[in-house]
């Protein structure tokens, strides 16, 4: 009978451990908490021994257990424990979202969180009063995660959403 490679509990069947082909045996409830996210419970203080497995692939899935637990003792573990870098690279590869949404400004170029943009059109601000002038530079933009077509910074004061077809990248 093969045991679950994070709590050794009987009957764990195959799991494939994203985005390599490796596999390790996983119990009903470690899977759910794989699959699902795990709930704060008893169980998972199994990821105290199976963070330091010599097996890549159940360090990997431990580390993203732990990285989902709302618990001090899971941070203070993560705190400690050490995967070697390309075992990181690994662990954090699923954790990052499959499809991002890319914001790019009137040319083209990528705009990331913190940039400078120049306003390349007067925009009336709606609810404000007053008009963002051509040439206005807005600082420190923040990037909306759902939308490629909005990003957000402060003009005269005022916080407000701007569409990325009416900036260029300073």
């Amino acid at each position: 009978m093969t045991q679950c490679a994070l709590c050794k509990a009987e009957e764990a069947t195959p799991h494939a451990v994203a985005p390599r082909p490796d596999e390790v045996a996983l119990c009903a409830t470690c899977r759910a908490g794989v699959e699902n996210g795990p709930e704060d419970g008893p169980h998972w203080q199994c990821l105290n021994e199976a963070i330091w497995s010599t097996e890549p692939a159940e360090q990997v899935l431990a580390w993203r257990l732990l990285n989902q637990l709302n618990a001090a003792w899971a941070r203070d573990l993560l705190d400690i424990a050490y995967l070697e870098p390309d075992v990181l690279d690994w662990a954090q590869a699923e954790a990052a979202p499959a499809e991002s949404v890319v914001h790019r400004d009137c040319n083209g170029a990528v705009l990331s969180d913190g940039d400078t943009v120049t306003l390349i059109k007067a925009l009336p601000v709606k609810g404000a009063g007053f008009t963002a002038k051509q040439g206005t530079a807005v600082r420190k933009i923040s990037l909306e995660p759902d939308n490629a077509d909005h990003i957000s910074g402060r003009v005269e004061g005022q916080r407000i959403v701007i569409l990325t077809k009416y900036v260029k990248k300073a």
